[in-house]
């Protein structure tokens, strides 16, 4: 009895109550609002940053991809750091680097420096963005998830929808750097939250694996710095060829890393599952096409139509804040009718959307003219971050739902950075900055390939099973034989 007693003690220590769960809705949904809010705040900014700091296209392009490409690279890593030395003792140390670098990002007196502590940031965000799902679903019980994904999902739109606009009115009514200090409040508030209310879980406990963290950061590293430096240097120059086929040739290591070795950070095993591997590809494809194109999208509706920051934050409402209204209702409708149907409606829609302001967009179109492909892309992006959520969690095992986790958020951000430069690589190749002209006819063709791009992410949602099958179990844990009742 006592020992009966003690396991019964032990199982409702860790079993999910419905306070637990509230806090850590509230705790993980504020960490991930905070590292998404980053991706897109600098977007309308980038003007001012530009005029205050100086700087050229690619130099812009790393105040944005320096962030993303170091969320990208350590993601895994991240994820992996908090299997196996406590998730939530590990989301203490992201919160606390992330609002540091937000503060030195604020105080940054040159271009360079700005890039440097924008990395930094790229860093915290890397170890407590992962944690924030394995913490919320391992707080809320199984049959609750897709509703607390869909909340979790609205907030992260939230983030989204909120960049342009917050970072555009702060920029014009008090300064950029604002867009930096906003997140040391926040982080500081979020710290004692996540020490009191979260509990304390683990992964595998599996070693670390450093050779594929160099591999993956490596490799990633050096593909995005050659997209971003062939357009002003040449793509036959030395370090643009030199940082692609380098890049290419450590990720092609990665993946075999991955395959052969006995705890990589990421198992290619992993992707035999047309579950995981279809909402991967659909991920990353998804972010690349939109990342690319607010990118370009908020500076022309600055340099060429003559908004304000703020006026050309609140006009892209339409796209970027459809989440909050949608996101909730998508995260339903994925545990009613699964989410391979509503993520791959979703990026149908904002193909769609995107196609049409590739075919719009002039010098002085006018902002009735922009509206429909604004909210059809909206909610197609709505529709696709929830189901996305509960999709990537549903197709492995519960003790890997740390490494799907980690893998999902660092395709999505690989799929941003190099978004950002392959647009802008398609940008500068057809147009430039010099006249509004050149601009238009530099955009359209970017907008046309994030359309394509996005229109490939939904055939690879298509690739998903209409019903994703449970993962088989570990071998150290084997399926026990049922014993024949004799008759």
């Amino acid at each position: 009895m006592p020992k009966e007693l003690k396991q019964l003690r032990e199982t409702e220590k860790t079993a999910p109550t419905r306070a637990g769960a509230l806090w850590a809705l509230v705790v993980t949904s504020v960490a991930g609002f905070m590292a998404a809010l980053d991706n897109l705040v600098v977007t309308t900014a980038l003007p001012s940053i530009r005029e205050d700091l100086g700087g050229e296209l690619h130099d812009l392009e790393w105040t944005v991809s320096a962030y993303t490409l170091t969320f990208a690279v350590l993601l895994m890593f991240g994820a992996a750091l908090g299997d196996r030395f406590g998730r939530r003792r590990l989301i203490l140390v992201g919160i606390t680097v992330f609002t540091a670098a937000s503060a030195a990002a604020a105080v940054a007196p040159g271009i360079d420096s700005l890039i440097a502590a924008r990395a930094v940031q790229g860093v915290g965000a890397a170890i407590m963005m992962p944690l924030t799902l394995t913490l919320l679903t391992a707080a809320v019980p199984p049959a609750r998830r897709g509703m607390a994904y869909g909340v979790w999902g609205a907030v992260n739109g939230l983030a989204v929808a909120s960049g342009p606009l917050i970072g555009g009115s702060l920029t014009e009514h008090i300064s950029w750097q604002w867009i930096f200090w906003l997140n040391v409040p926040l982080g500081l508030a979020l710290l004692p939250l996540a020490r009191l209310r979260l509990r304390e879980s683990h992964g595998t406990g599996a070693p670390l694996d450093i050779t594929g963290t160099l591999l993956a950061s490596g490799g990633l590293f050096g593909i995005v710095y050659g997209l971003v430096r062939g357009p002003a240097d040449g793509w036959t120059a030395g370090p643009v060829l030199l940082g692609l086929f380098a890049g290419t040739a450590l990720l092609t290591g990665f993946v075999l890393h991955g395959a052969r070795a006995a705890n990589p950070m990421l198992p290619m095993r992993l992707f035999r599952s047309r579950a995981f591997a279809g909402i991967n590809a659909a991920s990353m494809l998804m972010f690349l096409g939109m990342f690319g194109s607010i990118f370009l999208l908020s500076q022309y509706m600055q340099g060429v139509l003559g908004y304000s920051p703020t006026e050309a934050g609140l006009r892209m409402l339409p796209w970027t804040g459809m989440p909050m209204l949608v996101a909730p209702i998508a995260g339903i409708l994925s545990d009613r009718i699964g989410g391979r149907p509503v993520v791959a409606t979703g990026l149908f829609l904002q193909a769609a959307g995107l196609g049409y302001l590739g075919y719009v967009v002039t010098t002085d179109v006018s902002y009735t003219a922009q509206l429909p492909g604004l909210i059809i892309s909206g909610i197609g992006m709505a529709l696709f971050f929830a189901p996305a959520s509960h999709l990537v969690m549903s197709s492995v095992r519960t003790a890997e739902q740390g490494i799907a986790s980690g893998a999902n958020n660092a395709l999505r951000e690989v799929g941003g950075a190099l978004g950002i430069a392959v647009m802008s690589s398609i940008f500068a190749a057809q147009g430039g900055y010099e006249t509004p002209q050149t601009f238009v006819t530099g955009l359209r063709p970017a907008l046309t390939v994030g359309a394509a791009v996005v229109a490939l992410a939904a055939a690879a949602a298509l690739a998903i099973p209409r019903h994703t099958p449970t993962p088989p179990p570990t071998r150290e844990t084997p399926t026990p034989t049922p014993r024949k009742v004799p008759a």
